[in-house]
């Protein structure tokens, strides 16, 4: 297994144990680059305007188009270990 897999798994089980979550915007960068990471740019339709959290969600992973997945991997763990060290 590639060292950026192994160091953003390590991230993914942390990112479970921090005692604070983060804010929304915070979240949503999580979320974006965890997907980005393991699958690549968004698919599928844009969600409608009035299903707010899935169109958040959806936008902050379009956003991240074509990022590589271990960029995104990279982005994730500094993320996850910026959160760590502010606990």
């Amino acid at each position: 297994m590639a060292p950026a897999q192994e160091l953003f798994e390590t991230a993914v089980a942390d990112s479970k144990k921090l005692t604070r979550r983060p804010d929304d915007d915070t979240m949503l960068e999580l979320y974006a680059f965890y997907k980005q990471a393991t699958e690549g740019d968004a698919t599928g339709a844009r969600p409608g305007p009035f299903e707010f959290v899935a169109r958040a969600k959806y936008d902050a992973w379009k956003d991240r188009a074509g990022m590589s997945k271990e960029v995104a991997m990279k982005a994730y763990v500094k993320l996850v270990n910026h959160l760590k060290s502010r606990e």
